[in-house]
Formats: structure tokens, sequence, C-alpha cells
């Protein structure tokens, strides 16, 4: 049954970019955390990196679940428990119990994410999935950046715990419009099995898919995980406010994303627009070797603009290729890699950064880049569905 009322879509966009927004707020404030509870760089660094890696492997369990429960009830419950970790997060003194709720909250994260992904695809015809898959990275996307950029405004302000003190309260009232949705009646009630896992992997074209984007989110956390620590070294001017504008160049995928499907279409294919975004991908890197914060945040915008135009068109085509099989599995699998990229990137590249400097933290970027390249380049699709 496809998507028709905006009592059905809000939720799905307003739960989305709340979560993105737990997930990311921390970052920009790395800096202020790292002096706050005398840590270094990549400890505070590794606020992220303890989120991403349950949200690395979570999503496999998830992807079983969701073949057999409703993702509907996973949010209602999954939702409010992210809400008190917030409250948690806000409240505490220790550092280790931040890491403790981080790694929670990579726990309830995917399991938001999974079932958001997999109710919009069991919500959506098979001609209108890459465009709601779209929307739904639209909404990940503005989700990240209001994350950020909120939480550096509202630490400059009132400082850095009412930030998530504020996302606690939203995520309530996302939990309230849950109670909107109307649960799905597509989803498949048999108990599924572990070879379910590997058959999705050994389909055509899906395992190289997924090595791009692990690729892709690795070079993406790392740069956004990093870029306040290069920005503190370039300017004494940089707080937490300046530091979260720095990501006003995500809202560029914005565009990327919901334009997706024309980019596609003008392409002429969703694998020769992946391999267009993952080569503008690798010469916005030389762009970020710049010195000048204002040249930085130009890139930004090209940077942002490419990775999400291959996030949201790879999403699309595997939910395509996916058909109506296995699809809680299908973005397990694909939210997974994703994020495994993310915790390697969240922390790995920082030690070549300390080693080498922000230049030779680039060329390992570049190197994974061209890898990402070549995976996407051995893919042969079968016939489209």
């Amino acid at each position: 049954m496809p998507l028709r009322k905006y009592t059905e879509i809000l939720p799905i966009i307003l739960n989305t970019i709340l979560t993105l927004s737990v997930l990311y707020a921390p970052q920009p404030l790395l800096p202020l955390l790292s002096q706050e509870f005398g840590v270094s760089r990549e400890a505070a660094a590794a606020l992220t990196t303890v989120t991403f890696i349950p949200l690395a492997l979570a999503p496999l369990a998830y992807g079983y679940l969701l073949e057999t429960i409703s993702p509907i009830r996973v949010l209602k419950i999954a939702v409010p428990l992210l809400a008190v970790s917030e409250l948690c997060f806000a409240g505490t003194s220790s550092f280790p119990l931040l890491m403790t709720i981080r790694l929670i909250q990579g726990l309830l994260v995917p399991a938001i994410l999974t079932s958001l992904m997999t109710y919009l695809s069991e919500r959506s015809s098979a001609d209108t999935v890459q465009r709601v898959m779209a929307i739904y990275i639209a909404a990940t996307i503005f989700g990240g950046f209001i994350g950020r950029a909120t939480s550096g405004l509202i630490a400059n302000q009132f400082g850095w715990r009412f930030s998530f003190l504020l996302l606690a309260v939203t995520l309530c009232i996302g939990f309230l419009t849950l109670f909107h949705l109307p649960e799905t009646s597509g989803l498949k009630t048999v108990r599924p099995q572990p070879k379910v896992l590997l058959e999705v992997l050994r389909r055509p074209a899906f395992l190289p898919i997924y090595l791009s984007i692990f690729c892709l989110f690795l070079i993406f956390a790392a740069v956004m995980n990093f870029l306040p620590f290069r920005l503190t070294e370039l300017s004494d001017q940089a707080n937490e406010l300046r530091i979260g504008l720095m990501y006003t160049g995500y809202m560029m995928g914005i565009v990327t994303s919901l334009g997706a499907p024309k980019i596609v279409s003008w392409v002429n294919g969703e694998l020769k627009t992946i391999r267009v975004g993952l080569f503008c991908l690798g010469l916005t890197l030389i762009g970020l070797a710049a010195n000048q914060i204002w040249l930085l945040f130009g890139m930004m915008f090209l940077f942002c603009g490419a990775m999400f135009l291959v996030h949201s068109t790879a999403s699309g085509l595997v939910n395509q290729l996916a058909g109506s099989q296995y699809r809680g599995m299908t973005n397990g699998l694909y939210v997974a890699f994703y994020y495994a990229g993310g915790s390697i990137g969240s922390f790995a590249p920082g030690i070549i950064y300390r080693h080498f400097g922000w230049n030779g933290f680039l060329i390992l970027l570049a190197l994974v880049c061209g890898t990402g390249y070549i995976c996407i380049n051995r893919v042969r699709l079968p016939i489209k569905p």
C-alpha cells in the first residue's frame, strides 16, 4: 500500500530527523568535551566511534527481526528509550559513562533507522521506492545538519548539556506521532533463517554495492569527525557555534538526494550516477587540503552533495533489486555496511592525522575513495525489475 497521507509521512520524517540529530549532535562539541573531561582528541572522537560500532552490527539482527515483527512496534519501543538516554547523557559528569550511553544509543539508533527504511519500502510500490527513499535520505541529511548546528548554537549560548535536554523533549514528541501510523500488512510472518543473510549477499550486485557504501561512509565519517579539530588548528576563534555552522554544506545533500531520480535519468542509470558521485567526492578531497576556512566551508557543499547523491541512489537501487522479498535483511545489511565504514572512519584515520597531518589524512581517504569506485565499477546489474 503506497504512502498517501501527510499523517503517515510526517511522523517518519520527524523521527528520522530526530534520530540523526541524536547520532551527530556531539560532533561539533568534540573539542569542548575533550577539554571539559580532560581526554585526548582521539578519545573524544570515540564518542562517535562507539556509537557506530553497534550501528554496524545491530542492523543484521534487526533485519531478521523485521521479517517477522512490524517496524512500528519496534519504533514504539526504541524511540522513547532513546529519549531517556539523551536525558542521561545531559546529566552525567563522567566520560566513561558518556561512552556507555553512546554505546546504548548505538543499539537503539539502528533499530529505528532499519525500521523506518523497512516501513517506507513496505509502503511503497516498485516504481515509487526510489523517490520515497530519496525523501528518507533527505530527512537523514537534514537531521544530521540540524543536530550538529543546533547543538553548537545551544552549547555556545546555554552550555552543552541543554542541547541534549532539548533532544530528549523532541524525541518524546516524535514518539507520540508514531501512533498515527498504520501497521504494515505485507511483512512476512515466517521465522527467518540464518541463510537469509547469505542469500541476500549472493544476489548479483549486492556485495559490491555494500562495499562501495562502506568506503563512502568511512570517508564521510572521517571528514565530519575530525573537521572540528582541523578548524581549531586553523583558527583560535573556532568556537562551538562556528564549528556547527561549518556543517551547513550538509544541506546540499538534500538537493542531490531529492534530485537523485532526475540525475539518474539524465546520467542514464543508477550505476553511472554512483560512479559520478564517487569521482566528484574524490575531487573534493583535494579542495579540503586548503588552509583557508572560507574555502573549506565552500568545499563542504560539494563534498556533502556528492556523498548523498551516491547514498540516496545506492539505497534506492538495493531496494529495487530486493523486490518484495527479504527487504528487512536487505536494508539491515545496507545500514550495517554503511556504519561499519563509519565506525572505522570516525577513529582510524585520526591516527594518520596525528602522525602525518591533515594532508596525509586526506591522501588515505582518497585511496579509500578509489577502492569504492573499483567496487562499484565491477557491478553488473541483472535485468532491471
